[in-house]
């Protein structure tokens, strides 16, 4: 893939203001597509968008509230009267906040608000994005819609079923717009991260955790948020030009594997 591969575009991305976002926003721009990064953290946001000019892209960033639906009709407004057209969507925000996560815990005891509170923004904000996207899209001949899930939507786990259950619910709603929309030239497709390693994933876990999840893992290191970026750069290109509906697992092969795996590996001395 040519370094200005996706040069002349227009990428949206949702959640940008750091982290997996802020490694997609940039590696977007690092191969021309003019970014604009989406985020309720503006100061995120501009940070990241002011690095990216300094490295010679383009970028502006947005100050967007996934629960208001007028301020992503606003994004996207603001996208069309400054650029005219839309190539990329990155669906990438999600409700991971601290307070959130540590209250999404047994079924037994889950509140309706914290269930709530994870469908509110990871699958009705996915789905208000595209929504208003879409005719954008349209009316410029095309365009790849890339949905940030999770590899726990795949599998069940002692922790955050809210969370796990509204990224398998955009699993769904990815297949569905990809078939709703493929004759228009739109592609959809959801990138299943596995652990990467984050400032917010390194505040939830310590390091015990973290190195029983390495145990687990295929390849021999832990994800990093350039590796989900290399893999948003790929779905957002003509590269992938013929690949729509899928769910793209990016994990080091966390999900691959039988259960007993990390303990064999570790018997073996190989863990």
């Amino acid at each position: 893939m040519s370094e200005k591969a996706l040069e002349g575009r227009v990428a949206v991305v949702s959640g940008a203001g750091a982290n997996i976002g802020e490694a997609c926003a940039r590696a977007l721009a690092a191969r021309g597509a003019r970014v604009i990064l989406a985020d309720i953290n503006i100061d995120g946001a501009n940070r990241v968008a002011e690095a990216i000019r300094a490295d010679g892209g383009e970028a502006m960033a947005v100050k967007l509230d996934l629960l208001d639906e007028s301020t992503i009709e606003a994004l996207f407004d603001t996208v069309i009267d400054r650029y005219g057209r839309v190539d990329i969507l990155h669906n990438n925000a999600a409700n991971t906040r601290m307070e959130q996560m540590a209250a999404d815990g047994p079924i037994g005891e889950m509140t309706a608000e914290v269930w709530d509170a994870a469908y509110a923004i990871n699958t009705r904000g996915t789905m208000l994005m595209i929504k208003h996207c879409v005719p954008h899209m349209i009316a410029a001949g095309g365009g790849s819609i890339i949905n940030t899930s999770s590899g726990v939507s795949i599998l069940g786990d002692i922790f955050n079923p809210a969370y796990s259950s509204s990224k398998a619910a955009v699993n769904s709603l990815t297949r569905n717009t990809a078939v709703q929309f493929g004759k228009q030239n739109i592609r959809c497709n959801a990138i299943l991260p596995g652990l990467i390693l984050t400032h917010l994933s390194r505040e939830m876990m310590g390091e015990e955790q973290l190195k029983m999840l390495a145990r687990h893992t295929l390849l021999p290191r832990l994800g990093a948020p350039e590796d989900i970026a290399n893999a948003v750069v790929f779905l957002a290109s003509d590269a992938a030009s013929f690949v729509t509906g899928q769910i793209f697992s990016v994990d080091g092969g966390i999900t691959t594997h039988q259960p007993y795996v990390g303990d064999v590996f570790a018997n073996m001395g190989l863990a």
